[in-house]
């Protein structure tokens, strides 16, 4: 295996190993977490839904005043380049804008910093281990921490800004449970580390409106949806409504449609996943594996 099926990084302009990745500690992307970034999923030698994580990561830069002086097209790009030549077919493909570091040294004028752009593609990687993928996720509801309000950080701008979401999983793993999920200042459901969450009330599939990402995942589970005659809503969902769902799923890229089986003390359909999650999570992947949504990667050599 050489180093770059390791993992590859877009750093300076060039392809390396995904160990020689390095940023300066003083970019204020790790500095002040003044970043955005974007992960497209691998599957199969294809990026699945890469146009519009593209166009996520353009409005997001669009709405944190980033310019990193690279185009759309580049991006894509980039993309194709580290993963062909990290040769990898099942993978977790991240691009990220930083702030950067300041032309004037001492500035605190965010103007004059000189925006970076970087890329890494790394196997693929699961936001739950797979052995709790295949029975179904164990979730607390986060009693301490809530999430940040989207009127202080903006969640439809991808960010690194994980303080709650950290708290939260400490709680919720010291607790016994797989993961946690965070609620609003209203006493509202919003989303977990890397994941947005629904609700299936009443035989309609229902996600929040707010304080949420405006996740890919959960834009294709919505159309999934749609194509098996499920009804959907995007509405606030109150903690209590929440709680007496009758089945709860999580999407993210790294996993797709993830069934939970138990939130807090309750648990649902006898700890088993539900036939509606398993609907969606069975005909998600059939959409990653197949169609229209997929686009192949350029350039992989031949073994």
């Amino acid at each position: 295996m050489s180093d770059l099926a390791k993992g590859a990084a877009w750093i300076n302009g060039r392809v390396v190993p995904i160990a020689d990745a390095t940023i300066s500690v003083t970019d204020w992307g790790f500095t002040r977490s003044d970043a955005t970034y974007d992960v497209v999923g691998v599957w199969d030698g294809a990026f699945f839904r890469l146009d519009d994580h593209l166009d996520r990561f353009m409005a997001s830069l669009a709405k944190l005043h980033l310019n990193p002086d690279v185009t759309r097209d580049g991006i894509a790009d980039i993309l194709h380049r580290i993963t062909a030549a990290s040769g990898l077919r099942h993978a977790y493909c991240a691009f990220v804008a930083t702030r950067g570091m300041q032309r004037v040294p001492g500035s605190r004028d965010p103007r004059t910093c000189e925006n970076r752009f970087f890329a890494w593609i790394v196997p693929w990687v699961n936001v739950l281990a797979d052995d709790v993928v295949a029975r179904g996720a164990r979730m607390k509801i986060a009693e301490g921490p809530e999430r940040i309000s989207p009127n202080a950080v903006d969640p439809r701008a991808k960010n690194y800004h994980w303080g709650d979401l950290t708290a939260g999983l400490f709680e919720a793993l010291e607790d016994g449970f797989d993961t946690v999920a965070l609620k609003d200042g209203d006493g509202n459901i919003t989303e977990g580390p890397g994941f947005n969450l629904f609700a299936v009330i009443d035989g309609v599939v229902v996600t929040p409106a707010s304080g949420v990402l405006e996740g890919i995942t959960r834009r294709t589970a919505l159309e999934v949806a749609h194509s098996l005659g499920i009804p959907t809503e995007i509405r606030d969902i109150p903690v209590a409504e929440f709680l007496e769902a009758d089945e709860v799923f999580l999407s993210s890229t790294g996993g797709g449609v993830v069934p939970i089986v138990q939130v807090n003390s309750r648990i649902l359909g006898n700890g088993a996943p539900g036939p509606v999650s398993l609907r969606l999570r069975e005909t998600y992947s059939d959409w990653r594996a197949n169609g229209p949504l997929r686009t192949p990667v350029r350039g992989y050599r031949e073994n």
